[in-house]
């Protein structure tokens, strides 16, 4: 695999080679239908209302221990005909550093480290149990972080604020080797949570365009990662809003 896909997969990506076995392989990462979050770079005036069941109460703010993080977690029957799993293997993550300083909160995520750095992190791996079988099944994975008080919002306004700076790409370094991504777009999306951003890094493999499409959602000192990826036919995924919304209904 090229450095960008092992870098992800160490970021707790179910994703593997192509032509592996279905059990991993097949299961790609991808939606099965194209996203409808556009670049918002166009038209912003008109966000798309969140999921049902709207405005969420805000968070605590406790900083949740690893075992609060695992409660409050998605598990198998908490989203209808999605089945949840703890990351399977090792949870080492990614090592890959942004070449420029203002993109490292962006290599940061992919690595499934957000920073400011997390108190306790929980990952999982969420499947659309209807595709079992197909190469475009749908494969969420979710991060978990528990960070600092004030460290959750710093998370998100770094994020931010590299999504901007690095519109244009960025390279990276890692164990593996070097990374390039493309362009960083801005997606619409649903507004969640106390705070939310979602965008797309468009990473190159092996001289394929890859679409890796991301969600931060914060609430209290807890931050969500949603990740989805194309590795089929670079069709911009779709990160389903069910999905979403059960996560941010479980946290304390």
């Amino acid at each position: 695999m090229a450095a960008t896909t092992a870098a992800l997969c160490l970021a707790a990506v179910s994703c593997g080679p192509s032509g592996g076995d279905s059990s991993h392989g097949k299961d790609n990462g991808r939606a099965s239908s194209p996203s409808s979050a556009k670049p918002s770079g166009e038209d912003t005036s008109s966000p798309p209302p969140p999921p049902s069941p709207g405005t969420l109460p805000s968070g605590t703010g406790k900083v949740l221990t690893e075992a609060e993080l695992t409660e409050a977690a998605l598990a198998t029957g908490d989203v209808a005909d999605y089945e949840v799993t703890p990351l399977q293997g090792s949870q080492d993550t990614g090592t890959e550093k942004a070449e420029s300083r203002a993109c490292r909160p962006l290599a940061a995520v992919i690595n499934g480290a957000p920073e400011p750095a997390a108190t306790a992190t929980v990952f999982r791996t969420v499947m659309d149990k209807s595709e079992e079988g197909r190469d475009d099944r749908t494969v969420v994975t979710e991060i978990l972080t528990s960070h600092p008080k004030g460290a959750a919002q710093q998370v998100l306004r770094d994020v931010r604020d590299a999504v901007q700076a690095c519109a244009g790409g960025f390279r990276t370094s890692s164990d593996e080797g070097p990374s390039t991504y493309s362009k960083v777009d801005v997606l619409d999306a649903p507004r969640v949570g106390e705070e939310s951003i979602a965008y797309q890094v468009t990473g190159n493999i092996e001289g394929d365009k890859v679409p890796l499409v991301f969600q931060l959602v914060r609430r209290g000192s807890t931050v969500v990662t949603f990740y989805v990826a194309d590795f089929v036919d670079a069709t911009p995924p779709e990160l389903p809003a069910e999905v979403v919304t059960a996560q941010l209904a479980k946290l304390p």
